[in-house]
């Protein structure tokens, strides 16, 4: 990308850009030319100057005269050729990607019919494009008359909504492969928790290697920005997302397949692990194979060969390969919708990325407590098996997914000036700046674990229903905002669900203190942290929404991990905060057996201000994704300081969470772990 202002990635009407399109409907042959058809367009005298050889007024010139079938941002223009309706629109209304990315001028030529409806390529991007009311660019999303299928006509638009283009149509089989990839998200999460959680402590594995498994399972986390950028730049058998994607997949199912392999994951094999920890004859994980005589069964004796369980440093890598196959798949998904969620029509704006989330937190809310209870009934094998083999099950239906080949892509120098200018946009920088502030303050009680386990004497089990229920409110969450919520204002949403979750956590004194309304303490502390959740869940929505509509057409993959990974560390800052404030009043096991809960008291009131106080910069948050684009009209629009501070807090925490991940592998048990 050559030149302009930092604020370029938006469209002025001192501005205009030129795009080629897939379908010229607004190139209209001289002798067609009827000036009262189209009475709303600007005459050429208001023309302004843009591409070599184009000058405005009649005045001589190398390239063709512009047509006067021009778009304008300020308004939506409509016009009438031939019976067929076309409309200006913004590009957050209808853009296809690279083929819709910024304004397009049409040109027409009185004395040379072969530079008719020529358009000219800009080196500026902006919110804004123009599109036929009917075109070739969108598929149509109502086919059902040509559909030759069983299927009624409710039960066919119920599946597949017509008033959405069929790009948009997520159980379309080109399509499908979006909800499935988060679905899958959502189900390794939940399979994989538990088993990184416990299987470590069943190989006597000390806290600070669980320390280092942990850090190193969400290490390729960190390099979600790389694997972004990496997509955007450098397409993979001619293809930007589904080859990237197809091959996480892959090599996340391959990590497990070669824990599976090259271990024995069986209960007899952890057993025999310990017997020979305990005897002293042996290692975890360093003795040779040996034979353990079963019970006699009606068959005769039979015997089991029971191999060696994987070593700390084995499974290690192994999650490793897993995360980074995870994350780079991960990433590939949330590119894809930040590219079709820019195809909804203004009607539906935001349920395609709600339906997406909704599958994610479904998968993790089913396979969070399945995960437990075949862990505890079969085995780790058997979860393991299942992470072998739910990625592979994707791989037919990313190979079906519609996705254009060989595109033109920029150059890595332009793609890194285009996010260079989104970020100085003030229409970013705000809003994300509001996102870390509030993300930041999200301070949490770190004893309330301690607390229920020492005073009120939770069980495991109720500690594992606390975050099934959890889980199972995060996505009621996320369901009532996509039903009830998705028209509200962002502010209104944030405001109000900050104050309730202000009154929840005000409800951990009364627990604290033994004021449950005669509910039992198990009840309480479910209906408390819960309804926590729940409002976690419809707050997560609007930043996503909003985060898809900054991303710069051809480059959504680095900008949305970007946004995301600010989102993200912000939430690790927190988690650090929290810890810090233990320090400040006696919250330790030791005083809760006293009885003294003067510190928990004291400290869930602060974090609970703390965690309210966000709403103070609710101001910094558009109203609604209209107030974000036009934050772009702002003199401070285009800030390099904005722009600086927003890059320097992202790659900051980047660097954060590498130095700590790092830390935990070289030099476990250095943040105080016992090893």
């Amino acid at each position: 990308m050559s030149g302009g202002p930092p604020s370029s990635r938006y469209a002025f009407e001192d501005e205009l850009n030129l795009a080629s399109p897939p379908h010229d409907p607004f190139s209209i042959p001289d002798e067609d030319y009827d000036s009262d058809e189209y009475d709303n367009t600007h005459p050429d005298t208001d023309a302004h100057e843009y591409g070599e050889g184009i000058h405005n007024n009649n005045t001589s010139r190398k390239g063709p005269r512009r047509s006067r079938v021009e778009l304008w941002k300020d308004d939506t223009r409509q016009f009438n050729k031939n019976g067929q309706n076309f409309e200006m629109v913004p590009l957050s209304e209808n853009n296809d990607g690279a083929d819709q990315e910024n304004y397009f001028t049409y040109d027409s030529d009185d004395n040379n019919d072969d530079d008719e409806g020529q358009v000219r390529p800009s080196h500026y991007s902006n919110f804004y494009s123009s599109a036929p009311l009917s075109s070739d660019a969108l598929s149509s999303g109502d086919d059902y008359d040509t559909s030759n299928t069983y299927l009624s006509k409710r039960i066919y638009h119920y599946l597949y909504p017509p008033n959405v283009p069929r790009e948009v149509q997520l159980l379309r089989k080109e399509n499908i492969a979006v909800p499935a990839c988060y679905l899958l998200v959502g189900l390794l999460q939940g399979l994989s928790g538990p088993f990184t959680n416990v299987y470590p402590l069943d190989l006597n594995a000390s806290e600070a290697q669980q320390t280092t498994i942990s850090s190193l399972k969400s290490l390729p986390s960190t390099f979600k920005l790389a694997f972004g950028f990496l997509s955007d730049n450098v397409p993979l058998a001619g293809y930007r997302r589904k080859s990237y994607m197809l091959l996480g997949w892959a090599i996340a199912s391959l990590s497990m397949i070669i824990l599976l392999t090259f271990s024995d994951l069986s209960v007899e094999a952890i057993e025999l692990n310990n017997e020979q920890t305990m005897n002293g004859d042996g290692s975890s994980g360093r003795y040779l194979l040996r034979h353990l005589q079963s019970s006699t069964s009606e068959f005769g004796e039979q015997t089991t060969i029971v191999g060696a369980p994987p070593s700390i440093p084995f499974l290690s890598f192994t999650l490793l390969m897993f995360g980074s196959g995870f994350w780079f798949a991960d990433v590939m998904g949330d590119s894809l919708v930040a590219e079709k969620a820019k195809l909804e029509p203004e009607s539906s704006r935001g349920h395609l990325q709600s339906t997406c989330y909704a599958c994610r937190f479904f998968g993790l809310m089913i396979a969070a407590p399945l995960s437990t209870v075949i862990y505890s009934k079969y085995g780790p094998q058997s979860v393991v098996m299942l992470m072998a083999g739910l990625p592979s099950l994707i791989l037919p239906l990313i190979y079906n997914l519609k996705e254009k080949k060989d595109v033109d892509v920029a150059s890595t120098r332009e793609q890194c000036g285009e996010i260079w200018n989104t970020v100085c946009s003030r229409a970013v920088w705000q809003p994300m700046g509001f996102v870390y502030l509030y993300n930041v303050l999200q301070v949490g009680n770190a004893a309330w674990k301690q607390f229920l386990k020492t005073v009120l004497n939770f069980t495991s089990n109720q500690l594992n229903s606390l975050l099934i229920a959890a889980y199972v409110l995060l996505w009621l969450g996320i369901m009532a905002y996509k039903k009830f919520f998705i028209t509200w204002s962002w502010r209104s949403v944030y405001v109000s669900t900050t104050l309730l979750n202000g009154i929840f956590s005000a409800l951990q004194i009364l627990l604290i203190k033994g004021i449950t309304f005669g509910l039992s303490p198990f009840l309480f502390a479910l209906g408390d942290d819960a309804f926590a959740d729940f409002i976690g869940g419809i707050q997560f929505l609007p930043t996503t929404i909003m985060m898809v509509h900054l991303c710069p057409a051809g480059s959504e993959g680095a900008s949305y991990a970007m946004f995301t990974t600010m989102s993200n560390s912000a939430y690790s800052l927190a988690s650090a905060f929290s810890t810090l404030l233990l320090g400040i009043w006696d919250v330790s096991k030791d005083a809760m057996e006293r009885g003294d809960l003067t510190g928990m008291i004291n400290l869930t009131a602060l974090t609970t201000l703390i965690q309210v106080s966000g709403v103070l910069f609710v101001g910094l948050l558009p109203r609604t994704k209209e107030d974000l684009s036009n934050l772009h009209s702002d003199p401070m629009s285009g800030s390099k300081i904005g722009g600086f501070i927003f890059l320097f807090v992202t790659f900051a925490s980047v660097l954060y969470s590498l130095v700590v991940g790092v830390l935990n592998i070289v030099a476990p048990g250095w943040s105080g772990e016992s090893r």
